[in-house]
């Protein structure tokens, strides 16, 4: 082995030792398993899904701008590989002269390996340049210049087309299944009557195609528009996520519609049932009502010096809606009959609620009468009890008290004093026989004294 000498280099650059033959053995070795790899980089770039997509055309936006920039990237990426294969053909081929090399070829080959003497074309020189390391090249670089270089054009390229294969892996997919069932709500929303101008939800669905429509479009023509970068700062090519915003927006607003159609369905499959339920709760309150106005005849006869509140007819506005909701369900106009009988339903309970507070307060005047009289039977029974009945003061107030309260019309506040009188008598008359006979037990006739 010859004895390593200086080297050429560049003009401005200290001569650098030369390698002996087991050096430049070993470099030829590590420069030949990086050509594998860099070959098979570029060709699995050239073979990329993402981006015989891109080459199909029809971009436009951001895609279209980053994508003409990553075609000439690849150009020049192309370009450089060319002049790294040459050098290291050059540099194999010399190294495969002599088994032991001279010290001229040592120094060509050190020259080759790890000078800066292969030129590339200005284009090259110009687009390769990833940082300001190999600015002021002119052109002529190392091979590991010419690395450093083409690793930066590989890992711009590849973002470029990684981020668009992911977008398109992963948002139009999307964008169909959801176009699929939104063609299955259209169907059943139509079904049930809602369509656009005729129910919101229908205007809704409207909106949602068009926006999916838009979406996809924009999605195949410019994808990188949809792509987010890694927060964390990650220079890996395709370090980021696809942006799903807008889909995720037409995906709730599709479910939204979507359970204001099953809430229509819901009144469809339910409504014979709930139009039954709210005839019978309206028949019940103009029942109640012809109770009322009856019982307030009676009371107007029977009973004098009363105030007896008036009772109201039936409501003709809550029919013509039952009327209205009838009609609804006949045409299968659910999205129309659905509000209409929850608020019938609702307003019609207040009607039987009203109408029962009525018929309370027409026959509370019975009411009293009913309880007076009650009443005195109850000291008359009491009275007999203790053999008192036939006492002339007795007779004579409760023959005066029932005369009022079985006349008509009965005279309600003189009828509750000649109860009172008729008790006050019983109990002045009873005095003298209970202090005789001991207290007596209290009355049982369900009432008690009063």
């Amino acid at each position: 082995m010859g004895v390593p000498g200086p080297c050429p280099g560049s003009a401005g650059r200290q001569p650098a030792p030369v390698p002996d033959r087991e050096e430049v053995d070993r470099a030829l070795a590590r420069l030949g398993a990086e050509y594998e790899a860099i070959e098979t980089s570029l060709l699995a770039l050239q073979d990329h899904a993402g981006r015989r997509l891109l080459e199909g055309g029809g971009l436009s936006g951001t895609t279209k701008e980053r994508w003409a920039a990553a075609e000439r990237s690849i150009t020049v990426l192309w370009s450089l590989f060319d002049t790294y294969t040459a050098a290291l053909t050059a540099a194999r081929e010399l190294r495969a002269r002599r088994r032991w090399p001279s010290p001229d070829d040592l120094a060509e080959l050190s020259e080759l390996l790890y000078g800066s003497g292969l030129t590339v074309s200005g284009e090259a020189a110009d687009d390769g340049a990833v940082d300001g390391a190999v600015d002021g090249l002119e052109g002529r670089f190392s091979l590991e210049e010419l690395v450093a270089r083409m690793n930066g054009l590989y890992a711009r390229s590849l973002d470029v087309i990684v981020a668009a294969d992911a977008v398109w892996s992963t948002l139009p997919a999307r964008i169909d299944l959801l176009s699929a069932e939104l063609r299955r709500t259209r169907s059943l929303a139509h079904s049930v009557g809602v369509r656009p101008g005729a129910h919101p939800a229908g205007d809704d669905l409207e909106r949602i195609t068009d926006e999916l429509a838009r979406l996809r479009d924009r999605v195949i023509a410019d994808p990188l528009a949809f792509w987010v970068s890694s927060s964390t700062g990650s220079s890996a090519p395709g370090g980021g996520r696809p942006d799903t915003g807008r889909y995720d927006r037409a995906a709730r607003a599709l479910e939204d519609v979507r359970r204001e159609i099953e809430a229509v369905l819901d009144v469809r499959q339910d409504a014979e049932r709930r139009l039954m339920a709210l005839r019978d709760v309206l028949s019940r309150a103009d029942r109640t009502l012809t109770e009322a106005r009856q019982a307030r005849g009676e009371v107007l006869a029977k009973i004098a010096a009363s105030e007896v509140p008036a009772v109201s007819g039936p409501s003709t506005a809550l029919y013509e809606q039952l009327a209205a909701a009838a009609e609804y369900r006949r045409r299968a106009q659910w999205h129309r009959l659905s509000p209409l009988l929850e608020s019938l339903e609702e307003r019609a309970e207040e009607e039987l609620h009203r109408a029962r507070e009525s018929l309370t307060a027409v026959t509370a005047p019975l009411a009293v009468r009913a309880e007076l009289r009650g009443r005195l039977d109850a000291y008359k029974a009491k009275a007999a009890r203790h053999g008192m009945a036939g006492d002339p003061l007795l007779l004579e107030r409760y023959d005066a008290a029932r005369r009022m309260l079985w006349s008509a019309p009965c005279d309600l506040r003189a009828a509750e004093q000649a109860v009172w009188r008729y008790q006050q008598a019983t109990a002045e008359v009873l005095v003298p026989e209970q202090a005789e006979h001991g207290p007596e037990e209290p009355a049982r006739d369900g009432r008690g004294e009063q």
